[in-house]
C-alpha cells in the first residue's frame, strides 16, 4: 500500500487510474513536472504514469501546420474504457435469450438436463454456438438464479462413486450365473441383450411394474403387473412374444435378472437367461438407472394402481425419447427403431 501526498486516503494496489487522476496528470504536465514527480504526487509507480501518458498522447496540428504531441486525459480515459470492454468473458445472458427460453421449456416441461438441452440443440442445429451457452454456463445461470429453473427442478446427478465388487454366492440359482454371460453382452456392442426387474409401489396389495431395458440402445419397456409373481411375469413376456412374433428371438437374445421368485420361469420362454449375484444391483445397472427415472414420476411408497395404463405409457415414452449424452444425444427410441427395422428386413 502507498499513501498519496495530496490526501490521507490509502491507494489500493493495482487499482486502475481514475478520470480525476488523469486530469491531475494533465495539469502536472502543464506545470512541467517530470513523470517520476507525477508518480510520487499521485502515489503511483513511474511505469504506470509512463504507460498512461503514452496511451493518452495524440499528435496535434499548429496554426503553421507543424505538429506537436500532447497528453489529453479524455483520450487516456477513452483508450482505457475501450481496452476494458475487451477484457474478460462477456455475459451472454441477453444475447442468448431465445436459447434460454428454449432451455427453460425443455427442462421444466420435458425434464431434460442442461447437458442434454445443449447437446441435443447442437446435434440438431437448433441454435448456432454464438446464440447459445455451454452446459456448464447453463448450470451456472441456474445456480445464480438467472433462469426460472431451480436446482430442485434438475435430475439427480449420477453417482460417480465406484462400487467395489463383492460377489456373493448364489444360494438358489435357477439357471446360468452372470459369470457365464458372453463378452458380447458385457461390451454392449451387440443389440438384443436386456436387463429385467420389478418396481414396487406400496407394501400392501398393489400393482407392480415390470421393467425391461436393452443394454445397447437403453430402450426401456414398462409393463403393469397385477402382482409380483412368476405367473404375472410369464403373462407379460407372452404378450411381448405376440407383439414381436416374427422377430422375438432375434430381438430378445438374452435377459439378465436377479434371483427374485418372479423370474423363476424366464428360461421357459426360449431366452438365454443369466442371474446376477445376490445384492448386486450394479450388475443390472442399466435397468436400475432407468428405474430411478421412473421414480421421478412415481415416488417410492406411492400406490402404482392409482396410475392408468396411459399414464404408465407416458412415462415409458419419456424415458425412450430422452436424448442421452452416452448415445451421442440420440434417443433410445431412435436407435431401437433402427435396430428393429434392420431385424425385420432380414426376416
Amino acid at each position: 500500500m502507498a499513501h498519496t501526498k495530496d490526501n490521507t486516503t490509502t491507494q489500493r494496489t493495482f487499482k486502475h487510474l481514475s478520470s480525476y487522476e488523469r486530469g491531475k496528470i494533465a495539469a502536472f504536465l502543464q506545470e512541467g513536472y517530470s513523470q517520476r514527480k507525477i508518480a510520487e504526487k499521485l502515489g503511483r509507480s513511474p511505469s504506470t504514469i509512463n504507460r498512461e501518458i503514452k496511451k493518452g498522447t495524440t499528435t496535434q496540428l499548429n496554426y503553421d501546420l507543424s505538429t506537436y504531441e500532447q497528453y489529453f486525459p479524455e483520450t487516456g480515459q477513452a483508450v482505457y474504457e475501450k481496452n476494458r470492454s475487451h477484457c474478460g468473458n462477456k455475459h451472454k445472458l441477453l444475447k442468448v435469450e431465445t436459447f434460454l427460453n428454449y432451455a427453460e421449456k425443455m427442462i421444466l416441461e420435458n425434464s431434460w438436463s442442461p447437458d442434454v438441452v445443449v447437446g441435443h440443440a447442437l446435434k440438431n442445429n437448433k441454435f448456432t454456438k454464438d446464440k447459445m451457452v455451454s452446459a456448464k454456463t447453463l448450470y451456472n445461470y441456474i445456480d445464480q438464479n438467472l433462469l426460472d429453473v431451480k436446482n430442485i427442478d434438475l435430475q439427480l446427478k449420477v453417482r460417480r462413486k465406484k462400487r467395489v465388487p463383492n460377489k456373493r454366492k448364489h444360494k438358489r440359482l435357477k439357471g446360468k450365473s452372470i459369470e457365464e454371460r458372453p463378452e458380447t453382452v458385457d461390451d454392449r456392442k451387440e443389440f438384443g441383450h436386456w436387463e429385467i426387474d420389478t418396481v414396487r409401489g406400496t407394501r400392501a396389495k398393489d400393482n407392480v411394474l415390470l421393467t425391461i431395458t436393452e443394454r445397447t440402445t437403453r430402450q426401456h419397456l414398462i409393463r403393469v403387473l397385477e402382482d409380483k409373481s412368476s405367473a404375472a411375469v410369464d403373462q407379460a413376456i407372452k404378450k411381448l412374444k405376440v407383439q414381436y412374433s416374427n422377430v422375438f428371438n432375434k430381438l430378445f437374445k438374452t435377459i439378465t435378472a436377479d434371483n427374485g421368485t418372479e423370474f423363476t420361469n424366464l428360461h421357459n420362454h426360449d431366452i438365454n437367461v443369466y442371474y446376477a449375484h445376490p445384492y448386486s444391483a450394479w450388475e443390472r445397472g442399466t435397468n436400475e438407472r432407468h428405474n430411478g427415472l421412473i421414480r421421478r414420476f412415481i415416488p417410492k411408497g406411492e400406490q402404482i394402481s392409482k396410475y392408468t395404463e396411459k399414464q404408465i405409457q407416458r412415462i415409458q415414452n419419456w424415458c425412450n425419447n430422452y436424448p442421452r449424452k452416452l448415445l451421442n444425444y440420440f434417443t433410445p427410441n431412435e436407435l431401437f427403431q433402427k435396430e428393429l427395422q434392420s431385424i425385420i428386413s432380414d426376416v
